[in-house]
């Protein structure tokens, strides 16, 4: 998606709603990673956000700034951190059954039908076979893959096996969908099409969604809220609000609000990448 340039003089956004409580909780969140040398690169630092039940908010910046740590921080798959981070109030110390997950590859067995695959984490957590069945074939249907039960990944596209991927990641009824760059790869307008999709899923399903994407656009149009990092170490810099109505057709892009909104967190990126870059004597 593109948009038109356009200016906006709004405040940054609070870490979260005032009158909400917060789902996922961060504070003070710091990740350094060892190198073979023996080394340490620090990736993030003191990420402090708070988000509320029902919210999609996304994570933009800067290439290597960090994005992807902080989703699989949530996820549980990195534990080797500093600072606290919680989900439904409960500290997070590893894979928790409130969270699913969405990666950029969809990553489904190739043997296994998009029904087959879509059930393989209910599988794995002893779900009742019956009723997980039953929830799966809801699932299917609500991303608009009904009557593609018994398909195998390489009989379907891109942008179809991403959403047995995102069926997969709900079928064991999280409380919080993760989703790392789910449609990089895909076509533009492939890609367009998926989140309106995804919009949809995320109201239907009323779940709380965290997005990562390198897609300003794309940031604005699904989101609640937008959070820009720093370049390495990552660290949230502002929080901008959307304040766009909803159910949002592609034609928001017209929207001059959209337009200010993705000007704004462009400018942003912008600058952050400008000070990061080394200076050059003359």
């Amino acid at each position: 998606m593109t948009a038109p340039d356009g200016q906006v003089a709004q405040p940054a956004g609070l870490s979260r709603p005032r009158d909400a409580t917060p789902l996922i909780s961060v504070r003070e969140l710091t990740k350094v990673y060892p190198t073979a040398k023996g080394e340490r690169v620090q990736a993030l630092s003191r990420i402090s956000l708070d988000i509320a039940q029902g919210e999609f908010v996304s994570l933009v910046g800067p290439s290597g700034c960090g994005k992807t740590t902080v989703l699989r921080i949530l996820a549980g798959l990195i534990a080797d951190y500093t600072g606290d981070v919680s989900v439904s109030g409960k500290a997070l110390h590893g894979p928790s059954r409130e969270v699913g997950v969405v990666f950029q590859d969809a990553n489904l067995m190739p043997w296994r039908t998009a029904l087959a695959n879509v059930l393989l984490p209910a599988e794995v957590l002893g779900l009742n076979r019956k009723q997980a069945k039953l929830r799966a074939q809801e699932l299917l249907t609500m991303v608009g893959l009904e009557g593609f039960e018994r398909k195998l990944p390489g009989e379907l596209s891109g942008g179809m096996r991403q959403r047995v991927a995102i069926a997969r990641a709900l079928i064991h009824d999280p409380a919080v969908l993760l989703l790392d760059e789910p449609f990089g790869a895909l076509d533009a307008m492939t890609r367009d099409t998926m989140n309106v999709e995804l919009a949809a899923i995320a109201a239907r399903s009323k779940k709380t969604v965290f997005l990562i994407t390198h897609s300003i656009a794309e940031a604005v149009f699904l989101s609640d809220r937008v959070l820009v990092m720093s370049s390495r170490p990552g660290r949230i810099v502002e929080v901008i609000p959307v304040e766009l109505p909803r159910p949002r057709g592609l034609d928001i892009i017209a929207d001059p609000g959209f337009a200010a909104t993705v000007l704004r967190i462009r400018r942003l990126l912008d600058s952050v990448t400008a000070s990061a870059l080394p200076s050059i004597a003359h």
